[in-house]
């Protein structure tokens, strides 16, 4: 890498201007910079400028954002032979060549290259959408040898950034070094940046080196005077290894204290580096054997292990151990997991894996491995692990030591056939659960080493037969130490305002079935009459079939009924309309375009004449014909609630993407009193290639009442489950999922009427599906980043996510040195924190010093914004019913709602206010206003 120089700007309306002097000076906040193919764009926005190369493809208007801005990188002194307008240069515009790099010199002081640079260099990624710029090799013209006349070459640059003014209008520009430039362009620059102020990175060598005092001395003069002299912000990058994190903050936080800008990044500028911020991982690596299920949802770990992540805020990552394995950049990934049930495959993905497996140990990764190793290992790689081999064992195998953490759903049993003999190296970890053979062999099936942790089989998840499975070793504390998982802000998908979430879903099965009650009324009809009517404070997202509603399909003697009850359920309020397919798919692995086939001993879909299996149809085509027959004008039809099996594959959610459709279904979450497992809570949804399925929350009274065999009562015990995943941790929303044939029968139809009555006697806040679906899907871009100059914790890229859980040990937010923070509620776990924007500041008290500002507890309506002026607030609520909220702190305070004088109901500390409206402009005023 040449000299970098970027720039951070100020949020909101100043992005539109360009800077100068000391106002850009005030602006600068924090930098980032990352050359790579897979640049990490979501943890980027921690950062005010994010500089990349833009021949990657990124997109800078879908990246932009008020508070992170994409800025592109652009040599100007050199031309590499890759770019794709290398050819396109004369030879009459360069100086020479730069060995080292492979590199042209050109000459700035020829007009035709100033044009071509303009013109076929930077129009292109203006018009892209670029607004900010990294001007790099500013000063290469140095290297094209004795007859070089620097002063042509100095002011043709110097015209070069001029014209670039007068050409992009409010364009950004950054300068690499450039000093001799500032005199003439102090007022066209918004930021000067040099590297390897205090560490440095030899590219030819291959090594990081501390940069020597009379270097240091040097550079410090010179930034200094830009700094001072022409009010310009200074950035210093430096380099150390990606592993040395600790000396990176440590460098960082020298160069901060020299009053610039620091950025601390690898030589080879493609991992996620340090700052004024550091971001926090939110991402574990996941390593599986690809022989473990064809698809994601049914890969052990998925199952198993990726909730307790979830809810501890993190983004599982997988990678197939018989492939590429990466090198984790430790900016984005807190830990990896390693699940197999056996060796790999081949010798050489098993050597390989092996391999790998060492250096994540010797780079000092956390490391939490499952089952069995994956391989089998050679005496060195047992070494670094602090394992040895035990010989096998003989006869019966008795437990000789057990922690706290063993036995958390089931007993361990130790199983001679399917044991993992290995043990702990004296002082080489903890055993949890030390065991022993007839002729008193030794073997450790749980422990915690210095790495991380080990959980074998038989002693992680203990799976007695299909769908019947129990957790040996606790995994919430397993899994938090052997990754050191620290205490920090969890983006929640459970909450909002501070109440758990709740909606219902219909899948639109059985909506041409008659109900048994008086005249044989569709079963659809019942469903409007006695649940979408008589529950109208429950959101509903209601869904059809095509194939069972139109005239073209099974039923077209009822068709023109059918479709008279769903345009009337799709008019009320609470009812969002979507999609539950053409022909309900019900296995959607199976289900090809032109593969008709029924030899798989189940049908694709149902059976509608004349009709080729296409996703298309499937997806874009039911959507189409709810849009242009059912929905009243207007109103949208936006969601996809998946059928049958819900175990879909890349190519059905590609088509869904580019419909630009909410989706949902699958994962069939059901733990119970009976079965009180939580290896039967599903993720938040499975990622599929770049796409996401989002899971129901709950599964559907199919499940709970024996696949539709009876008893049909048996969905009011869904109350059991939502019990389950709401304590001790809140898990999931309340999501209340039924099929259309939950009205046909008076028994179905009561315990769903039991089920809605549970849910409503509850503090909660009514959503349509979509709102969740966007939350579940902004969990997986949410950014956490910590500043380092105050120990404050960043929010940012949070979509339509604005509730965060935070451990006690945090203590309680102080709220008027925070940003977007509307208030808290206790919850069972934690404080369920409310927030007023997708991008906020947090602060914390351990202490737990008396809060005085005024806040919201709870609400049953999203907080659109919360502006405090000292103790007095102005407020913009909005939900889906007349809204509910709890002020904290308001006491003896005025309060209107769309300018009418409202009065609280004082409960303990809290006043709780009820108003008429759905939307309401809040204004607390306490003392003058």
């Amino acid at each position: 890498m040449k000299q970098w120089i970027l720039f951070s700007g100020l949020v909101g309306l100043f992005f539109l201007f360009a800077l100068c002097g000391h106002n850009a000076q005030a602006a600068l906040q924090s930098i980032a910079f990352h050359y790579g193919a897979d640049a990490p764009l979501d943890e980027l926005h921690a950062f005010d400028v994010a500089v990349v190369e833009p021949d990657h493809g990124f997109d800078p208007v879908a990246y932009r954002t008020a508070s992170s801005e994409l800025f592109a990188y652009v040599s100007v002194g050199e031309i590499n032979p890759s770019k794709s307008y290398a050819n396109l240069v004369s030879a009459d515009w360069k100086l020479g060549g730069n060995a080292i790099w492979g590199t042209g010199i050109l000459d700035q002081s020829s007009p035709a290259w100033r044009d071509f640079f303009v013109e076929q260099i930077m129009a292109p990624l203006w018009t892209r959408g670029y607004r900010g710029f990294f001007l790099d090799t500013l000063d290469s013209y140095r290297l094209g040898g004795a007859k070089t006349d620097l002063a042509a070459q100095q002011a043709g640059l110097i015209t070069l950034i001029q014209s670039l003014h007068r050409r992009f209008p409010g364009i950004r520009l950054i300068a690499n070094r450039g000093f001799e430039l500032m005199p003439d362009l102090a007022g066209e620059i918004e930021a000067v940046a040099a590297e390897s102020l205090f560490r440095g990175w030899n590219a030819s060598k291959g090594v990081y080196f501390e940069v020597p005092t009379q270097s240091r001395e040097w550079l410090l003069a010179q930034l200094n005077e830009v700094k001072s002299r022409y009010g310009i912000p200074v950035i210093a990058i430096d380099y150390v290894s990606p592993n040395a994190r600790g000396l990176a903050r440590d460098t960082a936080a020298k160069i901060r204290e020299s009053g610039f800008v620091p950025w601390v990044t690898d030589g080879g500028v493609s991992t996620l580096g340090v700052g004024k911020v550091e971001v926090l991982p939110r991402h574990i690596l996941i390593v599986y054997d690809g022989r473990d299920g064809p698809e994601m949802h049914f890969r052990s770990p998925h199952r198993y292990v990726e909730m307790i992540l979830n809810y501890f805020g993190y983004v599982a990552d997988y990678v197939d151990a018989s492939g590429a394995l990466p090198a984790p950049d430790r900016g984005r990934y807190a830990g990896i997991v390693a699940w197999f049930d056996g060796p790999l495959k081949t010798t050489e993905s098993s050597g390989r894996y092996e391999r790998w497996l060492r250096a994540r140990v010797g780079e000092g990764w956390r490391i939490a491995l499952f089952n069995e190793l994956g391989f089998v290992p050679d005496n060195d790689t047992l070494a670094l692990l602090g394992l040895a081999l035990a010989p096998n064992p003989s006869g019966r195998l008795v437990i000789d030591k057990r922690a706290a953490g063993v036995g958390y759903e089931s007993e361990p049993f130790p199983q001679v056939r399917s044991f993992v003999a290995l043990r702990l190296r004296p002082g080489a970890g903890e055993s949890w659960l030390s065991l022993r053979d007839a002729a008193g062999q030794k073997f450790d099936g749980i422990g915690l080493t210095a790495w991380g942790g080990f959980a074998w089989r038989s002693f992680s998840v203990d799976e007695y037969a299909e769908d019947l499975s129990r957790w040996v070793v606790n995994p919430w504390v397993f899994l938090s130490q052997a990754l050191s998982l620290e205490d920090r802000p969890v983006p929640d998908t459970t909450s909002d305002a501070g109440r758990r979430m709740l909606f219902a879903h219909m899948d639109g099965d059985g909506f041409p079935s008659r109900a048994e009650f008086t005249g044989s009324p569709y079963g659809a009809q019942v469903m409007l009459d006695e649940i979408l009517k008589r529950y109208p404070m429950v959101p509903h997202t209601i869904s059809v079939i095509e194939g069972e509603l139109s005239p073209q399909g099974l039923y077209p003697q009822d068709s023109a009924a059918l479709e008279g009850i769903a345009r009337k359920m799709f008019e009320l309020p609470n009812v969002e309309i979507a999609s539950h397919t053409y022909s309900h798919p019900y296995v959607w692995s199976l289900f090809e375009a032109n593969e008709p086939s029924r030899e798989v001993g189940e049908d694709y879909s149902l059976a509608i004449p004349n009709y080729t299996p296409s996703f298309e149809r499937e997806i874009i085509g039911s959507i189409d014909y709810i849009r242009t027959r059912l929905a009243p004008a207007g109103k949208p039809v936006r969601v996809m609630l998946w059928s049958g099996d819900c175990v879909l594959n890349v190519k059905a959610m590609r088509v869904m993407a580019a419909a630009k459709l909410f989706n949902m279904n699958g994962g069939d979450t059901l733990i119970s009193r009976s079965n009180p497992s939580i290896t039967n809570i599903s993720p938040l949804g499975a990622w599929l290639d770049e796409y996401f399925q989002v899971y129901a929350p709950i599964t559907n009274e199919n499940i709970y009442t024996n696949l539709w065999r009876g008893p049909f009562y048996g969905f009011q015990r869904v109350t059991e489950t939502f019990e389950m995943t709401g304590s001790p941790r809140r898990i999931k929303p309340i999501d209340i999922y039924f099929h259309t044939y939950s009205a046909t029968k008076p028994a179905a139809l009561g315990a769903l009427r039991k089920v809605y009555d549970w849910a409503l006697a509850r503090s909660v806040r009514p959503v349509f599906a979509s709102e969740f679906i966007s939350i579940a899907d902004s969990f997986n871009h949410v950014v956490l980043a910590r500043d380092l100059s105050d120990g404050s914790v960043l929010v940012r890229n949070a979509g339509e996510l604005r509730s965060m859980r935070l451990p006690l040990s945090l203590g309680e937010p102080r709220l008027i040195s925070s940003s977007a923070i509307a208030g808290w509620n206790e919850g069972p776990d934690g404080r369920y924190l409310v927030l007023s924007a997708a991008d906020a500041r947090l602060h914390f008290d351990k202490v737990g010093g008396v809060e005085t500002a005024v806040y919201l507890s709870n609400s049953n309506a999203r907080v659109l914004s919360w502006d405090r002026n000292g103790r007095s607030v102005h407020a913009e609520i909005k939900g889906n019913v007349p809204i509910e909220f709890d002020l904290s702190n308001a006491l003896g305070c005025a309060v209107t709602a769309n300018k009418r004088a409202i009065t609280g109901s004082p409960e303990g500390k809290l006043l709780r206010f009820r108003v008429p409206d759905y939307a309401t402009t809040l204004n607390v005023c306490c003392g003058a206003c």
